[in-house]
């Protein structure tokens, strides 16, 4: 649906949205919105609030103010909870039955006829491509084709909203890959997808708006392209790949260079914000075999630089 002024109405809507945990607030005026047609990525590190957003709009949480609504129908209402899809993190499936026994039963618990629950897992397993292994029994299915299953199971009854938690965890290339297309797939069917992830490349892939959630709000968010183009301006990063983990006086020596990234990390990275003289200088340095330094790579700062670089921000206040 498009609004008067131009604007796509939202299949969710979260406006204002506090909520604590004990006597933490979590989220302090959270907003949200996503269309029909649209995977947003909701991004951030552990703790910072995702899971308790996700209860929120599953209407599992007890909020301080806000409001949260799914088709325009508040959360507190079981016919917009029944607009929604949940594809949680654990694998929550009957791993000795079949993955096509799994959807007929799931369907029948949800008050399904024979007749729709018939239509609704044919339905589903041609959504989630699953194929031949619609027939084999979930505990000899791999990661990936058990992640498939659930999210078969949580469209069953054809959501407004699907919402993604972690789809991806513990799975390979390929399985990835293929869940990408399958959730590429349900956009463009008309679903709104909201997709919890701590990969960032994911997200640049799949999502066309991300948002970071820190500190209790979502900010910055917006398209991938105007988050980068803002940030970084168009320029390139210059990134080293390190042979083992730095001990502390190198780790120091890379952060006084202006390089980024965790201690832990193989990994730092840098803008490239330097004349041609310092340029040469840096390349120089970089050529010094005590750094351990296994390779130099250049290129355009991703939401992973993003997420570094809010990272720092935070650490320098």
């Amino acid at each position: 649906m498009t609004a008067s002024n131009g604007f796509r109405e939202p299949v969710l809507d979260v406006n204002g949205l506090c909520v604590n945990y004990g006597k933490r607030r979590v989220l302090k005026g959270l907003s949200l919105r996503v269309a029909a047609g649209d995977i947003f990525g909701l991004l951030g590190p552990n703790g910072a609030g995702k899971t308790t957003l996700i209860r929120s709009i599953c209407g599992r949480t007890n909020q301080v103010s806000g409001s949260i609504t799914v088709d325009g129908k508040p959360v507190t209402d079981r016919r917009a909870l029944h607009r929604i899809g949940l594809v949680p993190q654990e694998i929550a499936l009957y791993p000795h039955l079949s993955a096509r026994e799994n959807l007929e039963t799931f369907a029948r618990l949800n008050g399904l006829s024979r007749r729709q629950a018939t239509e609704a897992v044919d339905f589903a397993v041609e959504s989630a491509q699953l194929g031949k292994q619609v027939d084999d029994r979930v505990h000899t299915l791999s990661g990936g084709w058990k992640r498939r299953v659930n999210i078969a199971v949580a469209i069953l009854h054809r959501p407004s909203l699907l919402i993604l938690d972690e789809p991806t965890v513990g799975v390979d290339v390929e399985a990835r890959n293929a869940l990408h297309e399958v959730t590429k797939s349900l956009r463009d069917e008309g679903m709104a997808v909201l997709l919890a992830t701590h990969d960032m490349d994911q997200a640049e892939i799949l999502c066309n708006f991300v948002g970071f959630l820190r500190n209790g709000v979502l900010s910055p968010k917006g398209s991938p392209a105007q988050l980068l183009d803002v940030t970084f301006k168009g320029r390139q990063e210059v990134v080293i790949y390190l042979r083992e983990q730095a001990p502390p006086k190198i780790s120091a020596i890379f952060r006084k260079l202006g390089f980024i990234g965790a201690a832990n990390s193989l990994e730092r990275r840098r803008l490239i914000e330097l004349t041609p003289e310092e340029q040469v200088r840096l390349s120089t340095t970089l050529q010094d075999d005590r750094l351990g330094i296994h390779e130099i790579r250049f290129r355009k700062p991703g939401l992973e630089s993003l997420f570094l670089r809010l990272k720092e921000t935070e650490t320098e206040r």
